[in-house]
């Protein structure tokens, strides 16, 4: 099992990579288009990425999976999904593997680079050896693919419309259950690569110019009007319910603490608001109050059912953010209803939580006798910042055990992924006593929520174990 979840975690790490670019290509189609500043060549800009989406997804996910980053395994992911896409089409042209492709061949080359980049060949060979091997046997191997999927991928594609069309089809149930899986997989930070499915594959929907668009995110963004069932429900959550979470927690404390916590509880909702960023809270309260998370789940569902009811659709390029609700108000269908909505599953929020921390005495921030003061401390100033940084960045590696400790260091948007050698070294105190939000553990794979400011973390990690 242990060995799975490090699979599973580094593929969702690399999807990350791939889907970073997408706010910056929403950004462009959407002010370029003719209801916001109608420049036509900016939304063609943005447009283009997501008319390449597998082809990006290839790139990315290669570099993410190789071990260091390597621009080689994203040219061979590049190239493994070009061969892999034009000898299919050359077995049968009705073929359409969409973002799929994309990622299988990122996946491929990530771990072929993995493999064989540090390769030695005859001398009469040599030039071909090391990092430029890669792209070769990963146009091989995407030789091999083609043949296979070529012979097979017609029932599979069959399988997964079906799939698709029965989840869309389903409604309030369907989205209910999507919303429900979405949140109980963040603590293992899986649920990326159930999203890779809900938005990159499932359904279709072919654009005016003639561009066959698979998944809810991509079809929203290529003008399908039915397209954005599977992420309307989430603005409702992170706008509004998690901004309620903190102030449950935040009247759940004694009266004589809240001055210590309401800094961070309110740095915590303004960033969910404003940006769709909800790990932060969600680890205050998903380890210690798993009740809480059963219950935040199932609000999800709901809140995602509840849209759909109202015909509301909505989509965003990085989260469910306002910034996302204002960018793409003009593509949405009955957007306004958010509004109340959310204002409504706020309440919800606040009373069901409130009612659950007191009702069953819930250790919530604020509430349990080894209080993580420090973490709370104020961010260092500016002037002091690079040596903070490189302080903060020591404390943590040793809360870990060392560098010795310290086989793999990664990161996705919020939280530092890692493999250890003794699980039992990592001091889980101090780590939240350094500002760690939550630590999650399967085997010697480790994840630690840091926050959005997780990458320059890492760096410094990764600088210090490199010093």
């Amino acid at each position: 099992m242990g060995s799975l979840f490090k699979r599973l975690q580094e593929i969702g790490k690399a999807l990350m990579l791939p889907i970073a670019v997408l706010p910056a290509a929403a950004l462009l189609l959407r002010l370029g288009a003719p209801d916001v500043l109608d420049i036509p060549f900016i939304t063609k800009g943005g447009g283009a990425v997501f008319d390449n989406l597998p082809l990006i997804f290839s790139i990315g996910i290669a570099v993410g999976i190789a071990r260091d980053n390597s621009g080689a395994a994203g040219l061979s992911g590049g190239i493994g999904y070009l061969v892999l896409v034009g000898a299919m089409g050359a077995i049968d042209a009705e073929l359409n593997m969409g973002v799929l492709a994309g990622i299988i061949s990122g996946l491929e080359a990530g771990y072929l680079y993995n493999r064989f980049h540090k390769i030695r060949l005859p001398e009469f060979l040599g030039f071909f050896g090391g990092a430029r091997f890669v792209p070769i046997v990963t146009a091989a191997a995407s030789i091999l693919l083609a043949l296979c999927f070529g012979t097979v991928w017609g029932s599979c594609q069959a399988v997964i419309q079906g799939v698709g069309e029965w989840i869309i089809g389903a409604g309030a149930v369907g989205t209910f259950v999507y919303g429900v899986l979405n949140r109980l997989l963040i603590p293992m930070g899986l649920h990326h690569i159930l999203n890779s499915f809900i938005w990159f594959v499932f359904g279709e929907y072919t654009t005016p110019a003639g561009v066959v668009a698979t998944g809810d995110l991509n079809r929203f963004f290529s003008g399908d009007p039915h397209a954005g069932m599977f992420m309307a429900g989430f603005f409702i959550m992170m706008m509004f319910g998690m901004p309620a979470v903190a102030l449950a927690m935040y009247y759940a404390a004694p009266a004589d603490r809240r001055p210590q916590i309401a800094g961070a509880l309110a740095s915590v909702a303004f960033t969910s608001f404003l940006t769709g960023i909800t790990e932060p809270i969600e680890f205050m309260f998903m380890f210690i109050s798993p009740l809480l998370f059963g219950i935040h789940a199932v609000l999800t569902g709901l809140a995602m059912a509840v849209t759909y009811s109202f015909g509301i659709l909505h989509g965003f390029g990085f989260s469910a953010g306002f910034i996302d609700y204002i960018l793409n108000y003009g593509l949405a269908t009955r957007p306004l209803f958010i509004l109340p909505l959310g204002l409504v599953f706020g309440v919800v929020y606040y009373v069901t939580f409130s009612w659950a921390i007191r009702h069953y005495d819930l250790p919530t921030i604020g509430r349990y006798e080894e209080e993580e003061g420090e973490a709370l401390q104020e961010p260092a100033k500016a002037k002091d910042i690079e040596t903070e940084e490189r302080r903060h960045a020591r404390q943590v590696v040793a809360a870990l055990g060392g560098f010795e400790n310290l086989l793999t260091i990664g990161n996705c948007a919020t939280r530092l992924r890692l493999e250890v050698a003794d699980p039992a070294a990592v001091d889980e105190k101090a780590l939240k006593a350094l500002g760690a939000r939550g630590v999650f553990r399967a085997g010697k794979n480790l994840q630690v929520v840091i926050g959005t400011q997780v990458e320059f973390l890492a760096g410094e990690m990764r600088s210090l174990k490199n010093s």
